[in-house]
Parts: structure tokens; C-alpha cells; sequence
């Protein structure tokens, strides 16, 4: 039993950070010179469909932030928290990732 609750443990942390990475990626992709907060949104989707599943992948947003004064974009992923196998919690698990948004000249 105990085995079982270890690797849960393991298989939610490895969902919260493949998120957390495709949110990132998303953001720094949407801050990118000809990029839009939509585009981040779309990379995002793509991210998180091909590396878990696009169940995971269907409330994505993204938006203008700022950090320390810096304009950077804001994606955010809110999805199913893993409980029993990739089963649980509907939007118990939200990350974002961020970046500065890049300026040509």
C-alpha cells in the first residue's frame, strides 16, 4: 500500500511539473517579437497533449502581467489534481509560468 501511495505521489508531482513547464514554455513562446497571448495558449495545448494528455490541457489562459515593473506575459493552466491514477480533483491543480515580453529595438 504503501508502494502504491509513493508512486501517486510520484505520478502527480511528475503531472504538476510537466504543466508547469509546458505553461513556461507557453509563456516565453507568447513573448516572443510577432508573438500573441493566444499563440501561448495554442503551444501550451500542444505541450501538454503530447506529453500527458490533451485532457489535461482544456483551461489554458494566458494574459498581460507585470514583474518588477517589466511587461511579460502570464499563461496559466488549471487542471485535474491526480488522485487514483490520472483521476481526482477537476481543477485542483493550477501553475503558471511567465515571461518578459520581448521588444525588438
Amino acid at each position: 500500500m504503501l508502494a502504491l501511495a509513493v508512486v501517486q505521489l510520484a505520478l502527480a508531482l511528475h503531472v504538476r511539473n510537466t504543466l508547469l513547464d509546458a505553461a513556461a514554455e507557453g509563456a516565453r513562446y507568447a513573448a516572443l517579437a510577432g508573438s500573441s497571448a493566444g499563440d501561448g495558449v495554442v503551444r501550451t495545448k500542444d505541450l501538454i497533449g503530447a506529453a500527458i494528455s490533451t485532457d489535461f490541457a482544456t483551461d489554458v489562459t494566458a494574459g498581460s502581467t507585470s514583474i518588477a515593473g517589466v511587461p511579460a506575459i502570464e499563461v496559466t493552466v488549471r487542471a485535474t489534481l491526480p488522485v487514483i491514477g490520472l483521476l481526482g480533483f477537476e481543477r485542483g491543480l493550477e501553475v503558471s509560468g511567465h515571461a518578459a515580453i520581448e521588444a525588438i529595438g
